[in-house]
């Protein structure tokens, strides 16, 4: 295992919320001397300099600055998000067994929820003496458990069985005598007496790379903390170019991006737009020659069920990045940004595979077309192909989350200039 698949294990394994996710970030930028942009102060920027902006706990978004004129923005943006359950206010039930109420955050997969065990993390706010603190919470333990129903007392579990996110989803905490000792963990080891949270259940089973030829990557979160980190390594080993290297990590793609740090909000508008005033540059003059790679999991050909993927553009795991298309733009790819993307891939020596959805198969959409609103530049959807996208425990490729860094590597390395009203020029 070389060590950039070994750091995404390491991440996978870390970030077991979307807070998480974004706190490991943080940490790596600060680590590589970046300096943190509170939007509340006033923003000075220098040449050479290295930046970043979090908001909501879970959204970060880092940038650096050229040593010349800059030409525009070269942006990709990820989500921290993954579809999981969520702990609900009052949540304990108790009976003969101490159970806990939860709610599905997202489209998720339920059965391989049940009969793994299961531990919390997430954000606490925590009361003190000068006022609210925000505190990172991961219990690390095998705590909770969802068990099935055994076959004699359910015989159609294997014959399409729809599982009530009401009876089949609870999470059981222990016996009778368990009541109140989960948030008596939680609030242990935040330090405090919690005022609110946002806490998620995780499965235990950490990140792992397999296969006869070690050529697959399984964990939770994949899609699209895969993206996430391939594109911030990227974007961190990138060298000097003309435009502004810009890299974001979205919360809440999974519920439709409607979160003060999600890409429905105005966050990404809100930084370049304090970008270029630093700079004193006319922000719509710089996003004319802003292009913004929108990254997001792709669904593999099936090994079992081929028959669900179109047959032309069915991506296969390790045989390269997707480029995502849909004629009614529920992806944002088109002539222009597949072309450029294409060269990007082409200058880096990385394959490029395509997709669409079977015709009569809808499929999801992703966080480009919903930024898209905001900041209008051309955008391109791409992915790394998967399997069981959305469950808790999914499978992708470990030549391809490669192919992903060299890439974006070379993206964040170059200049887009438009020398005419139909022309690209990305060097």
């Amino acid at each position: 295992m070389n060590n950039f698949i070994q750091s995404l294990c390491d991440y996978l394994n870390s970030a077991h919320s979307a807070y998480h996710a974004q706190a490991g970030l943080v940490g790596e930028l600060e680590k590589n001397g970046y300096v943190n942009l509170p939007e509340w102060e006033d923003w000075c920027l220098v040449p050479g300099g290295k930046y970043y902006v979090t908001r909501d706990g879970a959204a970060v978004i880092a940038f650096r600055v050229p040593q010349g004129e800059p030409q525009g923005f070269l942006m990709a943006a990820a989500h921290t998000d993954r579809p999981c359950l969520k702990l609900k206010e009052n949540g304990e039930k108790v009976g003969p067994y101490t159970t806990l109420q939860v709610e599905r955050y997202g489209g998720m997969l339920m059965a391989p929820w049940l009969d793994r065990p299961l531990s919390v993390a997430g954000r606490v706010l925590v009361e003190t003496e000068e006022g609210l603190r925000t505190a990172l919470v991961d219990l690390q333990r095998d705590l909770l458990l969802i068990p099935n129903v055994a076959i004699h007392m359910n015989r159609q579990a294997n014959d399409g069985y729809k599982w009530n996110p009401v009876m089949d989803m609870n999470p059981l905490a222990g016996g009778k005598n368990a009541a109140g000792k989960l948030m008596a963990l939680v609030e242990e080891a935040a330090g405090g007496k919690i005022l609110g949270h946002d806490l998620t259940l995780y499965v235990r089973e950490p990140a792992k790379v397999w296969g006869l030829e070690e050529e697959y990557i399984s964990g939770q979160g994949l899609d699209d903390l895969q993206c996430v980190w391939g594109c911030f390594r990227g974007f961190l080993d990138a060298a000097p170019g003309g435009s502004v290297p810009v890299f974001c990590a979205l919360n809440s793609e999974e519920i439709g991006s409607c979160t003060p740090g999600g890409a429905g909000s105005t966050f990404l508008e809100d930084v370049l737009t304090r970008i270029a005033q630093a700079l004193g540059r006319d922000v719509r003059r710089l996003l004319s020659q802003s292009f913004l790679v929108s990254a997001d999991n792709a669904h593999a050909i099936h090994p079992n069920h081929p028959e669900l993927a179109d047959p032309a553009n069915a991506p296969v795991m390790g045989e390269g990045i997707v480029i995502k298309f849909n004629s009614n733009m529920r992806y944002c790819t088109d002539a222009v940004s597949a072309a450029l993307f294409r060269r990007v891939c082409a200058q880096a020596g990385v394959a490029v595979q395509t997709y669409y959805n079977r015709p009569d198969i809808p499929g999801g959409s992703t966080l480009g077309c919903i930024s898209i609103g905001h900041v209008s530049v051309p955008t391109v959807d791409i992915g790394l192909p998967q399997l069981a996208m959305h469950s808790c425990y999914e499978t992708a490729s470990t030549a391809d989350t490669a192919a992903l860094l060299t890439a974006m590597t070379r993206y964040f390395s170059t200049t887009l200039t438009r020398p005419n009203p139909t022309g690209y020029t990305l060097h």
